[in-house]
């Protein structure tokens, strides 16, 4: 296991919040065979992955049978070389969830999905995470527990009272710096970037198809340190 503090789990958890898609793996309950899919995926506020998913599909019926789950977020697509490259492998309990907040927070990540969101056959899952294993290179891997994997500082649980009037009032009047945290620290291409969320640890944009990560100086626990946050990276922006 890692040791308290150790960039393993930072790193993991980067991982967890940057990437809108993973490998998550079940098990079929007819001959206990590994079966593998390709899933979107939002992170709460801790970094527990947040899944939507049809009854319909194998891996929904699956989880049915036996809800434990693996799933992988890959940091190596674009190295010449993708085994120096990160990514870690989050084994969790995959739980059905009404709870609108994680709803909500998966379809700020996937605007897309609210064209299906609605349909019957459809349900959130919360990824109830139990450890990870991370490889960032070779012999760089270990194991990571879930205090050290996932962001459990009190009062996490209810940044979602506040995070999303501060996304939203950032897409409406802040857009410009929006676009100044896209192209300026972030070395992205053109405009047209959204806010589709904030964490205590940075926040997501998206423009399509493409997503970035913007990681905070320090971490913001209520809606006055978020805002200090994001006024100190539009005027390191335009600087």
């Amino acid at each position: 296991m890692t040791k308290p503090n150790s960039p393993a789990g930072a790193l993991g958890r980067n991982l967890m919040r940057v990437h809108d898609w993973a490998a998550l793996a079940t098990t079929m309950p007819t001959d206990g065979h590994p079966y593998a899919s390709l899933v979107l995926v939002a992170a709460d506020h801790d970094a527990s992955p947040i899944l939507l998913l049809s009854d319909l599909a194998e891996h929904a019926r699956n989880i049915a049978a036996d809800n434990r789950v693996s799933l992988l977020f890959d940091g190596t697509r674009g190295l010449s070389s993708p085994l120096t490259g990160g990514r870690v492998s989050v084994q969790a309990r995959a739980m059905r969830s009404d709870e609108d907040r994680l709803r909500q927070r998966f379809l700020a990540r996937h605007g897309d999905a609210a064209g299906y969101a609605d349909f019957a056959d459809f349900a959130v899952y919360h990824l109830a995470v139990e450890r990870g294993h991370m490889v960032a290179g070779f012999g760089k891997i270990e194991w990571i527990d879930q205090a050290e994997l996932l962001y459990l500082a009190p009062g996490v649980r209810e940044m979602g009272a506040w995070e999303a009037g501060a996304v939203s009032h950032m897409n409406e009047d802040h857009g410009d710096a929006i676009q100044l945290y896209a192209r300026n620290l972030l070395g992205a291409q053109g405009n047209g970037w959204v806010m589709t969320g904030c964490d205590p640890e940075g926040c997501d944009l998206r423009r399509g198809g493409d997503v970035l990560r913007l990681n905070f100086a320090t971490p913001a626990h209520d809606a006055d340190s978020l805002r200090r946050q994001l006024v100190a990276l539009a005027q390191a922006a335009r600087t």
